[in-house]
Order: C-alpha cells, then structure tokens, then sequence
C-alpha cells in the first residue's frame, strides 16, 4: 500500500511538472531569440528604490521624485523568493544555482545537488546546444559565484582554478569583465588558464582599444577589463567616474558582447552587475547606488537592441538576494530622507581603505584623517572652518557622531593582527570592514535615512523585470527556480 502512495505520489509530482511546463511552453511554437539575463547581484528593492532616488537628487537635489531605472520602466515585474535548501539568507552560488538550473542546492555549492556528487545540466549549456551563441560577463572576477553558475559545475564556489578551467573548456563564445582570480592555481603551480585559453582558441585582447575592436568575426573572446580593482574585479562604478573614467564601463561590455555574439541563430548574455553586492555587504549606499546606475546602464544598451530586433528578444533583469538589510529610513531622521548629502561622496570604501592603510603605516593622526573624509565624503568636523557656514549645516557632525568616529580611527590604527578578539560590540559597529571607513560611510548613509541591518544577505524576495518576447510569463510571485523554467521555455530549449 505504501509503495502504491508513493508511486501515486510521484506520479502526481511528474504530471504537475509536465502541466507546468506546458503552461511555460512559447505561444505558437514562436521563441526568444536573443535572451538577456541581467542579475544586480544583491539587489533587492532598495537597492533599486535608493538608486533611482539618488539619479533624480544627482539632476535635481531639492526635488522629489525618482528618475527610474531603464529597467524598472519594464511591462511585467514579478517577485522572486531566493531561499536555498538550507538557509532563508542564501549565497550567491546556491540562487545562481536556481537561476542557471531550476534546482535548490546548498551554499557555495555551484550547479550540483546537496550531495555534491550530482552536477546539473547549466542554462547555457543547453542553449550552446541548441545552437545559440552563449556569453557571460561580470563586474566582479569572471570565476565568482554568479558568473560561474553559468558555465561550471562545482562542489564549492572556492575552487577558483578548477572553475576556471571549466571557463576555458566551455566552448561558449564571449566571457569579459572581471579576470581570474587564480589564473595559475592557489599556490602558483598550476598550468595557466590564459595559455590554455588560448589554446582553445579564445583571443585575448588586453587594451581597451582592442576590445572596442572586437566584432562578430573576433571569434570566441574573453576580454577582461584592462583596469581591474580589488579581488580581480572591475573598479566599482564610483571609482571608475572618478578616477578612471576612461575605462571601460558595464555598458561598454554589454555592447561588445552584442558585437561577438551577434548571430542568425540567436544568443544567451548572462549580464552580472556583481559590485552592489559587495557594496552592500559593507554597508557603502553610494557605491552600490552607483552600481546599480551601472546596471541600468548596461540594461539601456540591450533595450536599444531589443528596439532593433521586436519580437525576438527577451531582457530579464533581477538580483539573487538582497544584500546588508537596506532601508530607506533612520531612527534619527524620522520621516525625512537628505540622500543629497550622499553625492559629495567620490569613493568606495575599497579605496578610502587604501587611505586608512597609508594611515595607520605613515601615524596619521585624527585631524588630519578627518581633512580626508571631509574631502572625499563631505562631512565637516564641528570645529572646521565650513562648519560655521550655514550651507553646510546639515553635514557638520554631531559630537556623537565624532565620538564614533574618533572610536574607529583608533581601532583602525592598530594593526589587525594585533587588534585580538573581536567584541560582540565591535562586530555590530564594524562587521569584519576597516573600523575607520564603515564608521564613515553609516554616518553618511544615517544622515542621508539609509539604514542596514545586516553585513550579510538577508532572505527577502527579489523583484524582477521584464520585457520583449515572452515577458508576460515573469508576472506574478514565484521561486526563483521557476526563472530557469521560464527562460527555458522562453527559448524552447
């Protein structure tokens, strides 16, 4: 009898699934012929909502009003739930799972089931199979979690080189942004991925001229951006506007890979605007606002193409999960939002660390730390010059304010392999970020009403965006394993 249920059972599961994907199937045979799958990596509501208020204080500081993202003017937008098979705030490579799969796994494992013996059959696989042309570009290094759960099998998403080397194997035909993070292996000893790329007959090209050369006839590519920042990744948008505004942009990418990958037979163009993510693990609102301006950027070039081929392509934009808790909203700013005041701010944590290192090493002392944040993020010590002019009243720091401050200076000015044990009160204030610099960037985010919660991913639902052909089909509420089913049918793979 127990056998007949469990038959009947299974039985059951198998017809839902078949009925599922009949309801998915593409009206009247007809396909997406060009699919672009854009993840802001992290980016949740607010990060979305914070971006488009901060584009619109940018034009305007004393209006309000939003000036909406290119994708978030989308027909359809659903929701997405991002859980994984172990945890309600899940990692980059179990949700990437989801996506490029249609399965649950646990974190850090990429595209393999819980037991990390079975790998799954990969999205772009099955579109390289079927005769679509296949890219993967990414803003962080080209061997992370997201961009590898689009072309790799692997039991942990910190096998850098053996994912690597599943890059140069693929046979898919555009890979560019971040590079490798170990391209000779964790210790140096291992054959390297670019000499067996090229072997492969991927072109290399290493100047930014080479890769605005780059066309339909360049064959298989993989371009990573000649100025590449922190952990082999692309500069966080910020510091790209600031510092290197030559170089090459998520959207300069985005229409490359539309240049090689452009085809008769169609394309798959896995977009990943990875940097929100790590923005807002440490809590920096104008890095990850300037990233998702990045990411919406990049969306624009692909709508423009859609508006060149009506009918045959599909744009999806969403994120994996959300990342830091983000809010629009402080407990001591009430109802009110100033996001004004996050616009003097002209870099990333990731450089001001950079600073905060010079610091500790050359003895700066607190004063002279402070010229630099009022420098590079527009807060003014109380006993400045500025701080007795009325138009700079709202970002004079409190005597509360400088308490916190002068507290992370001096942590920040001891070496952190001298600092011991972490304090249950230190690991709420600093996460495990330079103490100087996330102490400068929550004040500003609190004067401007931005809130975290976390330096985590946090398990709220994720919106997504879509247009073009078969769009309508990503309404409503679902899991995030259902987009692979969508894009699947989507594709009629």
């Amino acid at each position: 009898m127990r056998i007949r249920r469990w038959l009947a059972c299974l039985l059951g599961v198998a017809l839902l699934a078949t009925m599922s994907l009949t309801a998915l199937a593409a009206p009247d045979g007809a396909q997406a012929k060009y699919v672009f799958f854009f993840i802001g990596d992290g980016m949740g509501f607010a990060q979305i909502n914070t971006a488009e208020i901060f584009a619109q204080r940018i034009e305007e500081p004393d209006a309000m009003g939003v000036r909406k993202m290119a994708f978030t003017q989308f027909p359809y937008t659903g929701s997405v739930t991002t859980y994984d098979a172990e945890s309600f705030c899940p990692d980059s490579a179990s949700t990437g799972t989801s996506y490029a799969t249609g399965n649950k796994t646990l974190g850090g494992v990429v595209n393999m089931d819980v037991t990390k013996t079975i790998a799954y059959p990969i999205i772009t696989r099955m579109a390289k199979d079927s005769g679509y042309k296949v890219g993967v570009v990414s803003t962080v290094s080209i061997d992370h979690a997201t961009p590898a759960c689009f072309y790799a099998n692997q039991a942990s998403r910190g096998d850098y080189y053996d994912i690597g080397l599943q890059l140069v194997n693929s046979g898919f035909d555009f890979f560019g942004g971040g590079t490798f993070l170990q391209p000779a292996g964790k210790d140096g000893d291992k054959e390297d991925l670019f000499e067996i790329a090229k072997a492969n007959g991927f072109a290399i090209p290493e100047t930014r001229e080479e890769i605005l050369a780059l066309d339909s006839a360049s064959g298989r590519v993989f371009a990573p951006n000649p100025v590449i920042g922190d952990a082999a990744a692309m500069l966080y948008e910020i510091d790209r506007i600031h510092m290197a505004p030559d170089s090459l942009s998520l959207a300069d990418y985005t229409r490359k890979a539309i240049d090689v990958l452009d085809n008769e037979d169609g394309f798959f163009l896995m977009i990943e605007g990875g940097k929100i993510d790590w923005a807002c693990h440490a809590n920096d609102a104008a890095a990850s606002m300037r990233d998702v301006i990045a990411l919406s950027d990049a969306v624009q070039v692909a709508v423009e193409f859609a508006e060149a081929h009506p009918g045959e392509t599909l744009i999806v934009v969403t994120g994996d999960h959300e990342t830091g808790g983000m809010t629009i909203g402080f407990a001591a700013t009430g109802y009110s939002t100033f996001f004004e005041k996050t616009i003097p701010q002209d870099i990333s944590f990731v450089e001001f660390d950079h600073y905060v290192a010079r610091m500790r090493g050359e003895g700066i002392s607190f004063e002279d730390a402070m010229l630099a944040v009022r420098s590079h993020f527009g807060l003014i010590a109380p006993d400045a010059p500025e701080a007795a002019d009325e138009a700079n009243a709202g970002m004079v720091l409190s005597p509360f304010e400088c308490e916190r401050l002068l507290a992370a200076y001096e942590q920040s000015m001891i070496p952190a392999g001298e600092r011991g044990a972490q304090t249950e009160e230190q690991a709420v204030l600093y996460g495990t970020y330079e103490p100087f610099s996330v102490t400068v960037t929550h004040i500003l985010n609190n004067k401007a009403g931005i809130g975290w919660t976390s330096y985590a991913h946090t398990g709220i639902p994720i919106p997504v965006f879509a247009m073009g052909a078969y769009a309508e089909n990503f309404g409503g509420a679902y899991d995030n394993t259902d987009v692979f089913h969508k894009l699947v049918a989507a594709m009629g793979l």
